[in-house]
């Protein structure tokens, strides 16, 4: 659990560089949380944000460097141009086009590798031959402590509520949020999403344990994954009440749902709480954690297809 101080500090931090986003109403039960409307499209400038304006003038000198496919990456090289220094990002060669154009359109370098060496970048906080300070997109405490900044909005902005479901892609965002609303609202209940095609969380708690799982990757680019990373097993575990895997399909329906009632366009991983969240019956805060979508993916979904 990250310290409701430090999620504090974190808040400090970030100022007014991010955006408060909204909390809407989607129908009696559930509540959207806008993180789709932040300047990148996504949640990930509050983390990136927080661990780059943490790290000192010496830290910053080499510049920096994530893996990412493609989400944190425009966090880190906002923040890097921010700063003021060079950001290179490792991503997996197939990661969607939009993501990469925006990072380049921010000044990042882009390190593309297959997506077996991606993993790797992650699970070893470096990339051999490229200097600079690592900013990890998950196992970085100074980065959950910026995505618990949404844990605080919530909590603030709702008097009432049973229930968030967020995306669980390596886990920075659920322990970032959880950590807030538990220490807050003790009762609430965290319920974690991911694409049934790559749902390594859900696995492991059906298990008891971390398992191997057979991985396929789809449309939903920014949640799920191929295994667990190394310390997000003990922190879901005292986190995460609840753990779904979701079809492909119902992804491509929330997203249809998140446009057609919210008028909102979610990536497939920012629809993935609502998916989840249509299978309940109890309140639920739904965080849309991202909005960053190939316009080809989308259009696809939209004519009622399953990419």
């Amino acid at each position: 659990m990250i310290s409701l101080d430090e999620i504090r500090r974190a808040r400090e931090r970030l100022g007014d560089d991010v955006l408060r986003t909204p909390l809407v109403r989607l129908d009696e039960r559930i509540w959207l949380k806008l993180e789709c409307l932040q300047p990148i499209g996504s949640f990930k400038l509050r983390g990136a944000l927080s661990a780059v304006r943490a790290a000192s003038p010496a830290e910053l000198a080499g510049g920096v460097v994530t893996a990412s496919a493609g989400n944190m990456a425009q966090g880190v090289a906002w923040a890097a141009r921010e700063a003021g220094v060079r950001a290179w990002v490792v991503a997996p060669e197939d990661a969607p086009r939009a993501k990469l154009d925006a990072v380049e359109r921010l000044g990042g370098e882009i390190i593309p590798v297959s997506h077996e060496a991606w993993w790797q970048a992650m699970v070893d906080r470096c990339y051999e031959g490229v200097d600079g300070l690592f900013v990890h997109p998950v196992e970085d405490e100074l980065v959950m402590a910026g995505n618990g900044t949404v844990g605080l909005e919530i909590v603030e902005d709702l008097d009432a509520f049973d229930t968030v479901i967020t995306p669980w892609g390596g886990g920075g965002l659920t322990t970032g949020i959880a950590s807030a609303v538990k220490a807050l609202r003790p009762g609430v209940h965290i319920v974690t999403a991911e694409p049934e095609t790559a749902a390594p969380l859900a696995a492991a708690m059906r298990a008891g344990e971390p398992t191997e799982i057979e991985f396929r990757p789809s449309f939903v680019d920014g949640a799920g994954g191929r295994a667990l990373l190394p310390t997000m097993w003990e922190r879901a575990r005292e986190l995460v009440d609840e753990a779904v895997a979701v079809p492909l399909d119902e992804v491509a329906d929330a997203m249809r749902l998140l446009a057609a009632r919210a008028h909102v366009v979610a990536e497939g991983a920012g629809a993935l709480a609502l998916a989840a969240a249509r299978h309940r019956e109890d309140s639920c805060v739904c965080v849309v954690s991202g909005g960053n979508v190939d316009a080809a993916v989308l259009a696809k979904v939209l004519l009622g297809e399953t990419p």
